[in-house]
């Protein structure tokens, strides 16, 4: 079994984030880079079918090379290579259509991502290359189970979860708890530093979107703190002050 597992290079969530150039920019001085949680989830159950199952884990970044320490990380969990799209991300159609090109040239049984990245949040880049691909695209999983051809999964739903079976090949968006974050140890980190990194140029693709300006979030009002008994407060500056009834 081939299994490609799809990464993103994120900002850590605690780092500081600011823009340049007019807010037209991510300004990434002094920004602690990670692997996407999401996409921890995916690699960490890719290295555990790889373990059961006998498959080979490659690893896929779209990304310039300040990438190439988030994607030595991934190897040293366990994936056994990887490619490096030689591309900023610029949009999800973008990064979709790179995606499904590898995938059409190495035939991978299983494609496995986050469901979404936590820069952009926008949880469709799965989706899209099932579309290109024309094969079944499910998100978000939270267990994944295979036995021969058949996919067992459990999917998260509004108000519940939903038990899916797929044949493969599949595309998969993954969350907790599908399976637990991977550290490297020492030996995955010296094994790391010899593993193969293909560097591959972007297929052309035309981009489906333009950033026109960046912002942060607005500071935080002060709070009012109204007590408990007093709920016709409440509701009146509910009404007419914050107006959200």
């Amino acid at each position: 079994m081939k299994i490609l597992v799809c990464i993103t290079h994120v900002p850590d969530t605690t780092s500081k984030i600011s823009f340049t150039d007019n807010n037209t920019k991510f300004n990434e001085s002094g920004v602690q880079f990670i692997i996407g949680p999401y996409d921890d989830y995916a690699l960490a159950k890719a290295v555990e079918l790889k373990a059961t199952l006998g498959a080979t884990v490659t690893v896929l970044n779209v990304g310039e090379p300040s990438t190439a320490p988030t994607i030595r990380k991934a190897l040293a969990i366990g994936a056994d290579d990887a490619i490096r799209i030689n591309a900023y991300p610029q949009d999800a159609m973008f990064v979709a259509r790179q995606i499904a090109h590898v995938a059409e040239q190495n035939g991978y049984d299983l494609i496995m991502m986050g469901r979404e990245s936590i820069d952009y949040n926008s949880g469709v880049v799965h989706g899209i290359v099932g579309a290109l691909l024309s094969i079944p695209s499910i998100s978000p999983v939270m267990t994944l189970e295979i036995e021969g051809e058949t996919v067992k999964l459990t999917k998260e739903i509004e108000g519940g979860k939903e038990k899916v079976e797929s044949k493969l090949p599949l595309i998969v968006g993954c969350q907790e708890p599908i399976a637990e974050w991977k550290i490297p140890n020492m030996r995955g980190i010296m094994t790391a530093r010899s593993k193969p990194l293909e560097v591959r140029e972007p297929v052309e693709t035309d981009l489906a979107t333009e950033v026109v300006s960046f912002a942060n979030l607005p500071a935080k009002g002060q709070v009012k703190l109204i007590d408990q008994a007093n709920a016709e407060e409440l509701i009146d500056l509910l009404r007419n002050e914050a107006k959200v009834i």
